[in-house]
């Protein structure tokens, strides 16, 4: 703007034939729309097709001339392309694609390559400044969306809520939760659909799962039951299924979010706008509530939790909107990403009877039954079970719930020797590494937890590197609750997989991913639901 006044009141003073109707106002606005185009231009087509450092990296086909893979983006299931070109696009490690108006974007592949990105540079490549505004809305600018010391001085805060000692304590919890919701499912079971209608043996899974880990989360991690398995239809919960349900509007503001500032996006009078500002009004309130009511036992002396929460309010580094924020980062990813990871692993075993009926085999062998409300699981026990901890390492390789994760070039740097030019978004696809016939073998796209049985495998899962798998990350940007999400998985899996067989309600069912800032089957996942006594 300061350039198009400047070129204004030159033109007008010493060439006002040039100038429109000799205004300076008129001139500026002309000025400034003809240096807008001009650098749209520049930076939409003449640099990332002639100029850009990166253009010649080894890329997909088919780009629109303006658009890119834009298109292709837009139609397929979020992470679906990246899978697709990680498979059929020879690459040493990089590979390179534009979106919108040619935005342009490195995919981080080979192991050396991941390892610079998420260990040895990892706070030069930061979370995009528009994932923060846009996401930060629902998430809270908490852990996940911190960066450099302020990250590290979070999440050191943070650490003994996830420490190895305290996740063990947990396991009692994880087990009471997943009983109840076993009991819970069993009377869904039991109950007509409608008056004068038999019961239906078919559940969707996918909601069961959110509802049990948003109790999870909440007794674990805020010393608050939220009931939701009781009560399927409180607050929290309704809060939760409008801002994670999919929707083609959803989808389409998240790649207009490419072109266009949040702020105008924000206020468009869209039906999903209203719904997430009404959301963020309600989860900051119970936020607030919650944190209240935790203030308050601990003034009457009540004995100190080492939950979340107590362990945030304890460190007198927060403030309660910074508490806010860490709270909407928890309750959302705290449950939402486990809940994905149980909807998966029910689908793969349907998917896979056989593999179903050997887990729950030795489920049974190891664990006292579900029935006896007395029996306290602890993570020895869920720890003796090799075969469980390889569906469920396996369940979340082939499909881990977060698809992609986003970073930006803080400045001009290199990835394995590549220039990589400031202000660069860098994409980490676990839908894509994980699956990678160059770090698993020919069958890394099958289902298969006896890749993580046996001496020396079940970390690795027999790949070469730990930058094979990529669910949780890795390096100081890892992701925190990673022991707390295995513990609980674990002792969900089992309590469902050793009472019930499961199968899909549809044999022709034909999987769709529905996109979103996590992946799950496309309307949910119908099962027909057996109850097996004897456990």
């Amino acid at each position: 703007m300061v350039a198009a006044i400047a070129v204004s009141a030159f033109t007008v003073r010493y060439h006002p034939a040039y100038s429109i109707r000799t205004s300076y106002i008129w001139t500026s606005i002309s000025a400034y729309l003809f240096l807008w185009l001009l650098t749209v231009i520049w930076a939409a087509i003449i640099y990332p097709l002639c100029f850009s450092p990166i253009r010649k990296l080894p890329q997909p086909k088919g780009n629109s001339f303006l658009m890119g893979q834009f298109w292709k983006i837009m139609k397929d299931a979020n992470g679906a392309p990246h899978r697709e070109w990680a498979q059929t696009i020879p690459n040493d490690g990089l590979i390179y694609y534009r979106t919108a108006l040619n935005d342009e974007r490195v995919m981080v592949l080979s192991p050396k390559a991941l390892g610079e990105v998420l260990v040895t540079k990892n706070y030069d490549f930061i979370k995009p400044e528009q994932l923060r505004n846009g996401i930060g809305r629902i998430l809270g600018v908490g852990i996940l969306l911190a960066e450099g010391d302020e990250h590290k001085r979070q999440r050191k805060t943070l650490m003994p809520a996830f420490s190895f000692r305290h996740i063990k304590d947990l396991y009692s919890v994880f087990w009471s939760k997943a009983r109840e919701s076993v009991i819970r499912m069993s009377a869904a079971l039991a109950t007509p659909t409608a008056p004068n209608e038999p019961p239906s043996d078919i559940l969707e899974i996918s909601s069961w799962a959110s509802r049990v880990t948003l109790d999870i989360i909440g007794v674990a991690g805020m010393g608050q039951d939220f009931n939701s398995l009781a009560n399927p239809d409180n607050e929290l919960s309704q809060i939760y299924r409008r801002i994670f349900a999919a929707s083609r509007g959803a989808r389409v503001g998240q790649m207009l979010g490419i072109i266009f500032p949040l702020w105008l996006l924000r206020r468009l009078p869209m039906k999903r706008n209203f719904d997430i500002e009404d959301s963020v009004v309600s989860l900051k309130r119970i936020c607030h509530e919650l944190i209240a009511t935790k203030r308050a036992k601990l003034e009457k002396g009540a004995s100190t939790d080492v939950d979340i929460l107590s362990v945030a309010m304890g460190s007198g580094g927060f403030s309660d909107d910074d508490l806010v924020n860490q709270l909407m980062t928890f309750l959302a990813a705290g449950h939402e990403t486990t809940a994905s990871s149980m909807t998966w692993a029910v689908y793969l075993l349907c998917k896979h009877p056989e593999i179903q009926k050997r887990l729950r085999s030795e489920i049974r062998a190891a664990l006292p039954s579900i029935t006896d409300a007395n029996a306290n699981i602890t993570a020895t026990d869920i720890d003796h079970i090799p075969y469980l901890h390889a569906v469920c390492q396996e369940a979340n390789r082939v499909f881990p719930p977060v698809p992609l994760t986003f970073r930006i070039a803080a400045h001009d740097e290199t990835i394995i020797g590549q220039p990589i030019p400031k202000g660069t978004t860098v994409i980490l696809a676990p839908w894509a590494t994980n699956v990678s016939t160059e770090l698993w073998g020919p069958d890394a796209a099958e289902f298969n937890p006896d890749r993580w049985m046996g001496a020396g495998k079940a970390n690795t899962g027999g790949a070469d590197s730990n930058y094979s798998f990529l669910t949780f990350l890795h390096g100081p940007r890892s992701c925190i609750g990673m022991g707390f999400a295995k513990a609980e998985f674990a002792c969900l899996l089992a309590a469902w997989v050793g009472r019930f067989e499961f199968e899909l309600a549809d044999p022709n069912f034909e999987l769709e991913i529905q996109g979103g800032v996590t992946a799950k089957p496309k309307g949910g996942l119908n099962v027909r639901v057996k109850e097996i006594e004897g456990w």
